[in-house]
């Protein structure tokens, strides 16, 4: 009965004790709350320690880096472009106390920060055009493409004088003390994607499918242009080719004539009559035969060898 008298305390103690004690670790900071209520200074080095069992509890805060990823927000740029920003930053608890009292835990942090870093991002998003947020200098496209590069000169690229990470910055710079406040350290802040909204999005490929089209048209204009004067100058080397080819055959054929005249004239000098029967026998040849009817008067030298034939 003794034994148990004495064990019974001790059990009591050693619950107490238990419940008493605590540990932070090194990613971990402790602000003790008794009844709900902070008290004393926060715990933030790495260590065992004590607090009133039952009234009083340990409330735990991260002391490394957080991250916050933001909702996809739809922001009209200053040229009236409607974009989707996704958004992220890291942020940190550094006074947890103020941390614990104004917000309570990290999912109420996390509140506040969609609503100071939203609120920052759609405010300087929506004061610049589109190309100060997509680009961050006036550094030349090492991009190329063929046949796009003349319509690139004919646009108007704007000038960039603010860049997209000194936008960042600068919404860096209004988010900041406003998290202050609430005991927190916003680290830095970044843009994570940059996107059309639907119908923007239609528009830009409409314009990039009647970019295509343009400098499709020009490379078939050129190609029909380049046919033309191949063709033409097809068609002018064979004239060319013709009139020479025609030059020489009447050259060949004028000296066949006058040879043949003069193999002619040299038959005939020796026996004209011969030469003259010949002739006719070849006139005979070419202008009758056997359907052919022919109406002659008596006198008439057509048919003078037939008539000399008779006489014989």
């Amino acid at each position: 009965m003794k034994t148990k008298l004495i064990i019974v305390p001790i059990v009591i103690i050693l619950i107490a004790l238990y419940s008493a004690a605590y540990t932070v670790d090194e990613t971990q900071q402790v602000v003790v709350t008794q009844f709900g209520k902070a008290i004393g200074n926060p715990i933030t080095e790495p260590g065992l320690n004590f607090k009133w069992p039952i009234i009083q509890e340990a409330n735990y805060f991260p002391k490394n880096l957080l991250e916050w990823d933001g909702d996809p927000s739809q922001i009209p740029t200053l040229d009236k472009t409607y974009i989707y920003v996704d958004t992220f930053a890291r942020w940190k608890v550094v006074d947890p106390l103020k941390f614990f009292q104004t917000v309570n835990n990290v999912t109420g942090g996390l509140a506040r920060l969609d609503d100071i870093i939203d609120a920052a991002v759609r405010n300087f998003i929506s004061s610049y055009h589109l190309i100060e947020t997509v680009r961050w200098t006036n550094r030349e496209l090492d991009t190329y493409e063929v046949g796009i590069d003349k319509i690139q000169e004919e646009r108007v690229i704007r000038e960039i004088t603010t860049g997209r990470q000194k936008i960042v910055e600068k919404i860096l710079e209004q988010a900041m003390p406003k998290l202050k406040g609430f005991g927190i350290l916003l680290v830095d802040v970044e843009i994570k994607r940059l996107n059309y909204v639907e119908e923007v999005r239609r528009s830009v490929y409409g314009r990039m499918v009647a970019e295509r089209k343009q400098i499709a048209e020009k490379f078939r204009s050129e190609g029909q242009g380049e046919a033309r004067k191949i063709e033409g100058n097809r068609g002018k080397e064979l004239k060319k080719i013709t009139s020479v080819a025609y030059r020489k055959a009447q050259e060949i054929k004028g000296k066949a004539d006058a040879e043949s005249t003069l193999i002619y004239a040299r038959a005939y000098s020796r026996d004209p009559d011969f030469y003259s029967f010949l002739k006719t026998l070849d006139v005979y040849k070419k202008t009758m035969g056997k359907d052919t009817s022919l109406v002659l008067s008596t006198d008439s030298d057509f048919l003078k060898y037939f008539k000399s034939m008779e006489e014989r």
